[in-house]
């Protein structure tokens, strides 16, 4: 059970760097976001959250918006995953955690 949350964990947090990444290139590159390089590899990486995002959000609410709503919804899985985490390695007395 352990090594599946640490994948889980690893996978949420790489997630959550990659869409934090989007979110200041969008920013930082202003209209010439498009052409930068590390910018569609963010897109590419973000793509499954954003279709989760897609997902779970109701039609009212603007696409332009569905970057926080897969932060958020990322950012409250790594917290669901890592407290599942922290309750399981005291369930077993830290045996395998390290």
């Amino acid at each position: 059970m352990i090594p599946f949350l640490n994948v889980a964990q690893l996978l949420l947090y790489i997630g959550l760097l990659a869409l934090v990444g989007q979110g200041l290139l969008y920013v930082l590159a202003g209209q010439k976001r498009e052409g930068n390089f590390f910018y569609q590899l963010f897109q590419v990486l973000n793509r499954p959250w954003m279709v989760l995002a897609r997902l779970v959000s109701p039609a009212k609410v603007a696409s332009r918006h569905h970057g926080w709503v897969a932060f958020f919804v990322l950012g409250a899985l790594y917290l669901g995953v890592t407290l599942l985490k922290i309750e399981r390695c005291l369930s077993v007395a830290m045996a395998g955690c390290r």
